[in-house]
């Protein structure tokens, strides 16, 4: 089954998403977290750290991401495995590194967060921020 991975990356009440581009085979047009798929092996948390380089061009602190959930998505053959973690440490500065992928990426509050794909990954995000801000 594949697996992918996703960050929230947080910074002052803030998460960052990208938008999928429209021409996106799979979810177009839709605001989500950035991440992908975890390559033949690597860990979660490297693909995570690849992904976040390869996307935003920030390099994580993987000993600081907190896991937020992991579910499984699909029917069958299309099934895949989603793992999101929320991120608060990195170097650089966010950008679209990877416009083929997404064409905005924006810093949203928690009451501003559109719609996710996956609307459990949603939940433990908020979920997540709510914590923090107690």
């Amino acid at each position: 089954m594949p697996e992918i991975v996703t960050a929230a990356l947080v910074r002052e009440g803030q998460v960052l998403l990208v938008h999928r581009s429209p021409n996106r085979h799979v979810y177009p047009d839709v605001w989500d977290l950035p991440g992908g798929h975890i390559d033949a092996g690597e860990t979660e948390l490297a693909a995570l750290a690849r992904e976040m380089r390869e996307e935003l061009g920030v390099r994580i602190t993987t000993g600081t991401a907190i896991h937020l959930v992991r579910l499984e998505v699909g029917r069958g053959e299309q099934s895949v495995r989603i793992s999101a973690w929320l991120v608060d440490d990195w170097d650089g500065t966010p950008a679209n590194v990877a416009p083929q992928e997404h064409d905005e990426i924006r810093w949203f509050r928690p009451e501003e967060l559109p719609p996710l794909v996956h609307e459990p990954v949603r939940t433990a995000l908020l979920e997540a921020m709510r914590g923090a801000r107690a």
